[in-house]
């Protein structure tokens, strides 16, 4: 088998990685080797289990070296809006993730699209995912601020199989920033026949709560347990038809819970729903 010097490099860096399995330059290392045949701009490497907040393994530095508040922000509350958390968590399993293959069919027209997602991540989003177990994805992100083309695609899919090797190895050695998760804690749970539950830290509202707050306020009783599963559906990025059949109802049910969410909240528009959520988490960052 005869190599080119490509060849040569790229197996020189995947050595590097290996070892480094045991050290902090791990993440820094294995990003290193897929820049050399795809371009991204950011990167992260997280932990996500369903109704917590995402556990940070390493991120890439920002330019100047201050905090990333927007990163923060999707720490504190929004990550509960990301395609990528949430596919992970309904169906974990290991393997190359597209934006194309866990985004809804709004995801675009979603406040949280233009809100965060274009403006942190900007064009395209893939990650690397390795299940745990039932309960535990640790998931490794590459953003980037043009959208990736087929070959850039086709060459993250063939890496695949070391890079989530590498990253079943690296397991054992990782620590967790839990720190880097401030504010929501879990998601008040919505299955229970309940939309308030308890908050997580004295005086830090869920959006749930934040929810049951805006519609007391105006008269009215609080979101059902469906109606705010509904909401976040909506603020994720689902159609009123994508909704109907994710749910199992009917079309004319998920609108008319649409109908409902809104007066009780005062609202005119999912940007104004996702206002309000948006503040449950962004509050709680500042507590």
């Amino acid at each position: 088998m005869e190599l080119e010097w490509r060849d040569l490099a790229f197996h020189r860096e995947i050595g590097a990685v290996i070892e480094a399995l045991d050290s902090t330059q791990f993440w820094t290392r294995l990003t290193r080797a897929l820049q050399r045949y795809v371009a991204f701009d950011n990167w992260v490497a997280l932990r996500f289990t369903p109704d917590e907040a995402p556990l940070v393994c390493a991120e890439s530095p920002t330019p100047d070296g201050t905090v990333d508040v927007m990163f923060q922000d999707y720490l504190a509350a929004l990550y509960q809006l990301d395609p990528f958390y949430i596919d992970a968590c309904e169906r974990p399993a290991s393997g190359f993730v597209t934006l194309a293959d866990v985004a809804p069919d709004n995801f675009s027209m979603t406040s949280y699209y233009q809100r965060y997602f274009r403006k942190n991540i900007v064009g395209d989003e893939v990650h690397f995912n390795y299940r745990i177990d039932a309960r535990h994805t640790l998931a490794f992100s590459l953003g980037a601020t043009h959208g990736y083309g087929e070959r850039d695609l086709a060459v993250l899919a063939l890496c695949a199989p070391w890079v989530i090797a590498l990253m079943r190895q690296r397991l054992p050695h990782e620590t967790f920033d839990t720190s880097a998760a401030p504010g929501m804690g879990e998601p008040v749970e919505v299955n229970k026949g309940t939309a308030t539950g308890s908050p997580p830290a004295a005086d830090v509202p869920t959006y749930a709560e934040r929810f049951t707050q805006v519609a007391q306020a105006g008269g009215h009783t609080p979101l059902t347990a469906r109606e705010v599963e509904v909401a976040m559906l909506t603020l994720s990025g689902f159609s009123t038809r994508a909704i109907a059949e994710k749910l199992a109802i009917s079309f004319e049910t998920v609108r008319a819970h649409k109908k409902h969410i809104y007066t009780k909240l005062n609202i005119n528009s999912q940007s104004e729903l996702f206002a309000l959520f948006y503040e449950a988490g962004h509050r709680s960052t500042q507590s």
